[in-house]
């Protein structure tokens, strides 16, 4: 029944990132590894596939060059006031779930805020987003007890700053392997 349940909300967060159409203004000039997911270039292949098939060379039809390129990030930004995992996050999501099943590692999910709102809005804020990490990271295939959540809220910023992008660069989760 659990996994009945399991594959209907994989299947149901598939569909909703396949139909999913708005994008971001608060685009960065910097180039997202991540950019692409879901495009024809990857043979229609959608979320989560190939995890778990031992060796990532040809992971989801991508080179090892993709995939180290990939593995390297560990830091996923969030849009404000929302713990929505970005739709261009999940290649690199998808590779470090296939890591994790591999290697049995312990990660830490360290959830992080911009500095506005409350101390105790951001510590929930920075939660959620942790939690959706691990969510995500869970319906891989990834066990639960590899996987703990930090919240920080607004109490570790990444940039200083007080405009749109040091806020930008402050909503985060950022993976902690131990």
């Amino acid at each position: 029944m659990k996994i009945t349940k399991l594959a209907i909300c994989a299947l149901i967060m598939a569909f909703v990132v396949g139909c999913s159409s708005n994008k971001s203004s608060d685009s960065s000039s910097e180039t997202d590894g991540n950019s692409g997911y879901g495009s024809s270039d990857n043979n229609g292949a959608g979320v989560g596939v190939g995890v778990g098939n031992g060796d990532l060379n040809g992971f989801n039809g991508m080179s090892a060059e993709e995939v180290a390129a990939l593995r390297a990030i560990t830091t996923f930004y969030f849009n404000y006031d929302s713990s929505d995992i970005q739709p261009d996050s999940m290649r690199a999501l998808d590779v470090h779930a296939h890591d994790l099943m591999q290697n049995g590692k312990h990660i830490v999910l360290q959830g992080n805020t911009d500095e506005r709102g409350t101390r105790e809005y951001n510590m929930a804020l920075g939660e959620r987003r942790g939690n959706a990490v691990k969510n995500y990271l869970t319906m891989q295939g990834v066990s639960p007890s590899q996987i703990e959540v930090v919240s920080y809220g607004k109490e570790r910023p990444a940039v200083s700053g007080h405009d749109e992008a040091a806020w930008a660069k402050n909503r985060r989760v950022e993976l902690v392997f131990q």
